[in-house]
């Protein structure tokens, strides 16, 4: 009897095992599909048992989340549409505020640019459009901003960039280049100090200096004129790129790079790079607009009263003309191009708007080398470098590979009485203006390099720098021969014995 009991006390213990994937035993799940049996009592209790068996196992189910279904992975759709949605929500200031239309906005009428835009076959499509009008709106919410407009969009190899051109407000956006400086002159004092620390044997150091640094323009000012912000799809934060300098443009000019879309990517290229891929693509815009934003000749002219202090330097600044009238799309479609000019700065061959005379500053150098005892090096002063005015016409334009540097045509030839103008660049492809009787705008959409005819071939590299000068004193001399060292050997005893023989008769004397 007692093993019995002991038999019956090993098997309820094995039916009380917990199983490992639903912490359930058979013996707890057995009890329960008798008393649901004995509940409901079916006729065919047997071939139904299998069916109760799972419903009670669906009873005991206790799910990680308030569904039964798997939970899946959010697609990239979604996330897309999370970022989008914050641009068209409303706050409750906006509601409130009344619609002034004397009133002007810092940013213009999109929607309207790119509808005489896609007249001519040129566009992003209506959705992508709002979409970017809408983020420009919430950047001049966030950014005191006295304008700012659609610039173009960009494509590269992972993401695209779309670029915003603004202006800040006067007084604003200048406190950054300030930050900038400060963090520059930082390290220059630490270098100082430990070379006062160093010891006074040191090694021969060497004598050559690398030609004077080209400061940047000044912001609001010459290729920093303008201020970019640029973001990968409109919806996400708009992230402004730093000023550009002059070394970033010249260096842009010697290189032929595709976009990633990552502002931190680095620009691995030869000749190397001086920045990563944001200050590239600022170089690029300043270059792509400087040669391609026009607007029709008259619609702005200079002001009388703000003339340049230096005649030379020319003007940078101009207003609208008043007394604009507008022009025919006949005078606008005229393959004579006069009808078109330039309204941003040209930059020179320096990178710089304004020539930088660099003499200037090797010249302050060379005065601390004096005060050290140092003689001074003469400097030829270079010749200044310029180029074409403000508001200089189209027409004077360089040919690109024998052909205009642009191509106009009208929007339609079926109905060319309500046709627009359209001026493509041939220099950058992908750089369009439009053009009524009284409107005009300038776009950018390509891939950001310049037209080339052959295939590009990167610079070669500089000759080889010698080691140390040649001369007689430090070229090592051919090793003589045995016979050569006999002769010589025979010349220095002969040589030896008559300044023997010539002694001779001066100790002669001497005894006498």
């Amino acid at each position: 009897m007692a093993a019995l009991e002991k038999e019956v006390l090993s098997a309820k213990a094995f039916l009380k095992k917990e199983s490992l994937n639903s912490n359930q035993n058979l013996y707890d799940h057995l009890i329960d599909c008798l008393t649901k049996v004995l509940d409901q009592r079916p006729n065919n209790a047997l071939d139904i048992f299998e069916q109760l068996s799972f419903k009670v196992k669906e009873t005991k189910f206790e799910p990680t989340s308030d569904t039964l279904q798997d939970v899946g992975e959010a697609s990239p759709s979604v996330g897309t549409s999370e970022k989008r949605k914050t641009l068209f929500e409303v706050t409750d200031a906006e509601k409130d505020e009344e619609v002034d239309e004397e009133v002007g906005v810092p940013y213009p009428n999109l929607l309207e640019s790119m509808h005489n835009f896609q007249q001519g076959g040129i566009g992003l499509g209506r959705e992508e459009t709002f979409r970017i009008f809408m983020a420009l709106k919430k950047l001049t919410q966030k950014h005191p901003l006295a304008s700012v407009r659609f610039w173009g969009k960009i494509f590269g190899t992972d993401k695209n960039y779309i670029i915003a051109e603004a202006e800040y407000q006067e007084g604003e956006g200048e406190e950054e280049d300030d930050t900038d400086q400060q963090e520059e002159e930082e390290p220059q004092n630490e270098g100082n100090e430990d070379e006062d620390e160093e010891e006074k044997d040191e090694p021969p150091k060497s004598t050559w200096k690398p030609p004077p640094t080209i400061p940047k323009e000044d912001n609001k000012t010459g290729t920093n004129k303008k201020s970019f912000f640029v973001c990968n799809d409109a919806g996400e934060e708009w992230i402004k790129l730093p000023p550009v300098t002059p070394d970033q443009i010249v260096s842009a000019r010697t290189i032929r790079k595709l976009f990633t879309g990552k502002l931190d990517a680095p620009v691995t290229t030869y000749p190397p790079y001086p920045g990563n891929e944001a200050n590239y693509l600022h170089a690029q815009l300043v270059r792509i607009s400087a040669t391609t934003q026009i607007s029709p000749n008259g619609y702005y002219t200079f002001d009388e009263e703000d003339e340049p202090e230096d005649e030379d330097e020319g003007r940078d600044t101009y207003i609208v003309n008043p007394e604009y009238e507008g022009k025919a799309i006949t005078e606008l479609v005229d393959e004579s191009l006069s009808g078109w000019v330039h309204h941003t700065m040209y930059i020179l061959p320096q990178g710089r708007c304004k020539w930088f005379n660099p003499v200037q500053k090797a010249e302050d150098e060379f005065e601390d080398e004096e005060d050290e005892g140092e003689e001074k090096e003469q400097i030829d002063e270079p010749e200044p470098e310029q180029g074409p005015a403000l508001l200089t016409s189209i027409d004077q334009d360089a040919q690109v590979d024998g052909l205009p540097a642009w191509s106009v045509r009208l929007s339609s030839n079926s109905t060319p009485h309500y046709a627009i103008a359209i001026v493509s660049s041939n220099l950058w492809p992908g750089a369009h203006t439009y053009g009524t009787k009284r409107q005009f705008d300038n776009i950018y959409i390509g891939w950001g390099l310049r037209y080339q005819a052959s295939p590009f071939n990167p610079p070669l590299p500089p000759v080889m720098q010698e080691e140390f000068p040649s001369g007689a004193d430090i070229n090592e001399t051919t090793d003589p021969t045995v016979e050569q060292e006999q002769a010589l050997k025979k010349a220095q005893e002969e040589a030896a014995a008559n300044m023997e023989e010539e002694e001779e008769p001066d100790d002669e004397d001497d005894d006498d």
